[in-house]
């Protein structure tokens, strides 16, 4: 497996990121072949979208300004959490555990301020699956090759520490690989075991692209072939399966 990351230009509202994407691509003398797959960080998404809030302009509800008070964070950013998020986990010093709008379980719902000017904070991306899927759609368009996209954030788990990289969007692969059914070394028929692919690949992708100012948000994979149907959506735990939120 390779991982080539990919300089891009600063993202602005209304960005084509398909041919930023190819343009680094040819500066980097990199051919996309069928069955390579393209990550790219869910913040230059974001900006493509427009979902850049300047925090001025938020007004604090009575339940942000409680929920603030609790968690010891900006009031502002506490009603841009309590706005995206389905229902709220888990409360911490300086954060809080959310279930944000598309499904995914994260700390403040998803939003960030690194590498954004001051005063401003990045929520997630509207619809991470289907802006996998179009992006997957265009760069089909243009270089006529069958590629997988992930769309990657890095969040922190429970029970350890540090972040990694996961999917939270996915289009052209098998995001959730199911091996039940193969056998194992010694020819045990596998059960239960399902392998979160996409996760691991946004992880492999995040360690060349880096999360401080390096300025590589997005990499091609190449090397591994998981072509499919699946989405991100896939990976998402549903409640009667969690023992953790019930």
């Amino acid at each position: 497996m390779e991982v080539i990351g990919l300089k891009l230009p600063v993202i602005e509202e209304g960005a084509k990121i398909a041919d930023s994407i190819l343009d680094a691509l040819l500066e980097e003398a990199v051919t996309l072949e069928n069955h390579d797959i393209v990550v790219v960080t869910e913040k230059i998404v974001a900006k493509s979208q427009g979902r850049i809030v300047e925090l001025a302009t938020v007004k604090p509800s009575v339940k942000a300004l409680e929920l603030a008070k609790k968690i010891g964070k900006d009031p502002r950013l506490a009603e841009l959490i309590i706005q995206e998020s389905r229902r709220i986990i888990k409360l911490g010093p300086n954060f809080v555990i959310t279930e944000h709008r598309s499904g995914v379980v994260s700390a403040n719902a998803g939003i960030d301020q690194s590498n954004m000017p001051d005063g401003f904070a990045k929520l997630l991306p509207e619809e991470p699956d289907r802006v996998a899927l179009e992006l997957r759609r265009e760069l089909k368009e243009k270089t006529d090759k069958e590629v997988g996209v992930i769309l990657s954030d890095s969040i922190g788990r429970p029970f350890r520490s540090g972040s990694i990289g996961i999917a939270i969007g996915a289009a052209g692969i098998n995001a959730l690989w199911d091996r039940r059914g193969e056998t194992d070394f010694y020819g045990n028929a596998l059960e239960s075991t399902r392998v979160a692919a996409a996760d691991m690949l946004a992880s492999a992708a995040v360690m060349v692209m880096g999360e401080a100012g390096e300025g590589m948000p997005a990499a091609v994979i190449k090397g591994v072939n998981l072509s499919g149907d699946g989405s991100a959506n896939d990976l998402l735990r549903s409640d009667e399966e969690d023992v953790f939120r019930n």
